[in-house]
């Protein structure tokens, strides 16, 4: 398997982990999408400044505002942090 190909299946189980523990199985909640963020983007949460800037991010993450995240939410998330990141790596 490629890295490519590893770092999908890695989206996907990821998501898949914490949608499973409440709710729906194809979508978080907003307490599941805040444990996954907690566990698996903590040093986003490091760069809060305080917890209302956590919310701020998850009901951003709610693009049509029912309250759940599904997968291409998630991955907008994702895809804006990885290019963020890809900005800061290439003026460094």
């Amino acid at each position: 398997m490629s890295q490519l190909e590893a770092a999908i299946v890695v989206l996907v189980s990821t998501f898949q982990q914490y949608a499973a523990s409440q709710g729906k199985k194809d979508t978080l909640t907003n307490a599941e999408a805040k444990t996954l963020l907690e566990k698996e983007l903590p040093c986003l949460l490091k760069a809060a400044k305080n917890p209302e800037e956590v919310d701020k991010v998850l009901k951003s993450m709610d693009l049509d505002g029912d309250n759940e995240i599904d997968f291409s939410e998630f991955m907008i998330l994702v895809a804006s942090l990885t290019c963020a990141c890809h900005d800061l790596f290439t003026k460094a």
